[in-house]
């Protein structure tokens, strides 16, 4: 595959490993949380802003890209780090979780899957050749298959059939793929476990650069979202980097890690600051309710966030009740400062080979912080 990509496994405690992506734009840290820039931006932040909190590589999705304002106008532009004025590595989705959860009159087939845009309900074809094509021409570093996400509950025999059809996709967008960049695969199957199994043995033997796991995180009880990660990890390559899609809550990441995932990405940090939540060592805080509108308390003085070092609970209380902009934009940079912190912590424990502490210890503060 690329020789542009290399996965390095620097320590491990059990399951858990931590290591680094190589890429010509940056080296990324593993375990990484990727904050998700949808459409060409991490919303309420600026580019330097979301580096120096701590991230080493953001998400934009072919979709929202495709739609507007295009991919071939972005290549005109100079490409999506030039676009975006984000010079460190991006990974694009594909746009299949995005067609099956904001297309209208969408249709699947083998070919691909045709829709109708969300924004104008213009027709468009995605297919997997269209979508490397679309990847290719904004330049991501690490590009992903199409895939067929499901929405769960979903019976079985629609579960196997979507499943199947991504291992089509999959071979198709192998075969489509240019070099200069990474490409993974994504396994799908459900809730099901054989299903899992069967997706996984026949990507890895495909030997992609890396291997995502779809199809979860879209309601399904936190441990039966677990129960597939093992039931996936047992049959895709040890070597290669695991990436778990839209996942999710601090816990989420802890317990995913302590399986084995290298990668991370979701909106949650980023729409919860939006709408007044903050995550932090103590747990989360909503900004919303009245017990902060006299507390002189910054959200945590430890923070590598200023916002959250300098700002009082009484003040983003206000901010957010008053529909401030500002509010939005301190919380997100919060929330961001957070998520890279938990990963360092995790990083730094797993090199230390103590990660078992620190999840205990970090759980234990949580729960201390919500009962104060």
């Amino acid at each position: 595959m690329s020789a542009a990509f290399a996965f390095e496994v620097h320590g491990r405690d059990g399951a858990a490993r931590t290591g680094a992506l190589l890429m010509p734009r940056g080296r990324v840290r593993t375990p990484a949380f990727m904050p998700v820039g949808t459409a060409a931006t991490v919303k309420a932040m600026y580019p330097k802003e979301v580096k120096a909190l701590g991230a080493d590589i953001v998400l934009a999705n072919c979709y929202h890209l495709m739609l507007r304002p295009g991919a071939e106008r972005i290549a005109e532009l100079g490409g999506l780090h030039r676009f975006m004025n984000w010079p460190w590595p991006i990974l694009t989705d594909s746009g299949g979780f995005q067609v099956m959860s904001l297309a209208k009159l969408r249709k699947v087939d083998e070919t691909g899957v045709t829709f109708q845009s969300h924004i104008d309900g213009t027709r468009h074809q995605l297919t997997p050749e269209r979508a490397m094509e679309i990847q290719l021409l904004l330049g991501s570093d690490i590009q992903m298959q199409l895939d067929e996400c499901v929405k769960l509950p979903a019976s079985e025999d629609d579960v196997e059939r979507a499943m199947l059809l991504s291992l089509r996709w999959a071979e198709r967008s192998k075969r489509a793929y240019q070099p200069g960049h990474a490409l993974f695969a994504i396994v799908q199957g459900g809730a099901s476990p054989p299903l899992r199994k069967a997706s996984a043995k026949a990507l890895a033997a495909m030997d992609f650069d890396g291997y995502a796991l779809g199809g979860l995180a879209v309601g399904e009880p936190q441990a039966i979202m677990l129960a597939m990660i093992d039931a996936s990890l047992a049959h895709v390559p040890e070597r290669k980097p695991r990436y778990l899609m839209g996942v999710g809550t601090p816990d989420d990441l802890l317990e995913s890690v302590r399986r084995g995932i290298d990668m991370f990405d979701c909106v949650l940090p980023t729409r919860a600051g939006r709408h007044g939540l903050a995550y932090s060592r103590q747990g989360r805080i909503n900004l919303r309710n009245a017990r902060h509108a006299a507390d002189p308390r910054p959200i945590d003085p430890q923070s590598s966030c200023e916002a959250a070092r300098s700002f009082s609970r009484a003040y983003l209380h206000h901010l957010v009740k008053a529909g401030e902009i500002l509010g939005m934009m301190a919380l997100t940079a919060i929330n961001l400062a957070y998520y890279q912190e938990l990963m360092a912590g995790m990083r730094a424990a797993i090199e230390a080979g103590r990660f078992a502490e620190f999840l205990i210890e970090t759980k234990r503060a949580w729960a201390e912080g919500e009962s104060a």
